[in-house]
């Protein structure tokens, strides 16, 4: 496993983070894929206090669950606030008041007595951002949080985020944007700005939901045990069921094949390769699972394979079907019209 610094902190991330978003995994299971993670190298764990909705902080209980036992010393957890974890005022937000709160409800889900990263999962427009990071500066002093992170913030507000933490003097060190072969909104703006911020990018959705594993084909029916089947998952990776992107998705096959490796392992390594991407989030069904991913940390990409991945992203009636657009940061929903064409595995 590598390991790599986010920003200019001494904090080291594994290169494969551990994340638990999907809900209904059986908590024996959940256990199962933490000990696999630990034991190939993966030291870095990604949750948040909405995951598990509408069952809040199931996600967090069942990673403090599964980390029973280790050495705290050994891993860094990472967690976020903003996300509505209830219906009442306070329960959603940037404000010092639900910061201040919903960093004590983690750790004591986490079963820890402090958070390594702590991240804004989304901006708050309600909240002065002065009034945000002063919050966040409090609990890096107070020892409960070591780093701080961004979730889905626009190039200006990473900026004006980046400037309040050198005058508090605390460490803003990652943003967790969605990147993926097929999403590549943050290269033009976000990224630039992270770099002369001084952050580094923690990506989630490095395989599309799934579709970049190249188990959902053009015209069929997604599988029955899968994501896009599943009732409280369909509609995040529903983006990308139409025959046009699935289509593309299987021209990345025989470049795969052609290095050893499976479409998801070739997508990992694509966005592993990008220079500001010190990790990617990674969830898990299985052991198994696990190893394929650990699998892609290995797996160099020359430039002829670039070239060939870009060109296998592209077709005659569509043209680019890369998402590239800088606006949809924190949109994912905001598809390009491509997207939406209806196939057969939309309207299954």
């Amino acid at each position: 496993m590598e390991y790599r610094r986010l920003g200019g902190s001494g904090l080291k991330v594994s290169a494969i983070t551990y994340g638990n978003w999907l809900p209904g995994v059986d908590p024996a299971l959940a256990k199962d894929c933490v000990r696999t993670a630990l034991d190939v190298g993966i030291t870095t764990f990604d949750t948040a206090d909405v995951y598990g909705r509408p069952d809040f902080g199931a996600g967090e209980r069942a990673l403090g669950e599964a980390l029973a036992g280790v050495r705290r010393e050994s891993i860094a957890l990472a967690t976020k606030v903003c996300m509505p974890v209830g219906d009442g005022p306070y329960d959603r937000g940037l404000s010092r008041k639900h910061i201040m709160e919903g960093c004590e409800g983690s750790l004591r889900r986490l079963r820890t007595d402090h958070i390594d990263l702590y991240q804004a999962h989304r901006y708050d427009e309600e909240t002065p951002l002065e009034e945000t990071m002063s919050a966040f500066a409090d609990l890096v002093r107070q020892g409960k949080v070591g780093y701080l992170g961004v979730s889905e913030w626009t190039a200006p507000q990473i900026r004006r985020a980046a400037a309040l933490a050198d005058e508090l003097k605390v460490p803003l060190v990652s943003n967790q944007p969605q990147y993926s072969l097929l999403w590549r909104i943050v290269e033009a703006r976000v990224v630039p700005e992270c770099v002369e911020s001084g952050l580094s990018q923690i990506v989630f959705s490095p395989l599309a939901q799934g579709v970049l594993t190249g188990k959902y084909r053009p015209g069929q029916a997604p599988p029955e045990s899968s994501r896009a089947a599943a009732e409280n998952a369909a509609r995040f990776v529903g983006r990308y069921m139409s025959d046009p992107v699935l289509t593309a998705v299987a021209r990345l096959e025989p470049i795969a094949k052609d290095l050893g490796a499976t479409i998801a392992q070739l997508s990992l390594a694509w966005v592993l390769g990008r220079p500001t991407v010190a990790a990617a989030v990674m969830g898990a069904s299985s052991p198994k699972q696990i190893l394929d991913n650990v699998a892609a940390t290995e797996l160099e990409l020359g430039d002829d394979v670039l070239a060939a991945v870009d060109a296998a992203l592209v077709d005659d009636e569509h043209g680019d079907l890369v998402e590239r657009d800088p606006s949809k940061t924190a949109r994912m929903f905001a598809v390009m019209d491509a997207w939406k064409q209806e196939g057969a595995a939309q309207r299954s």
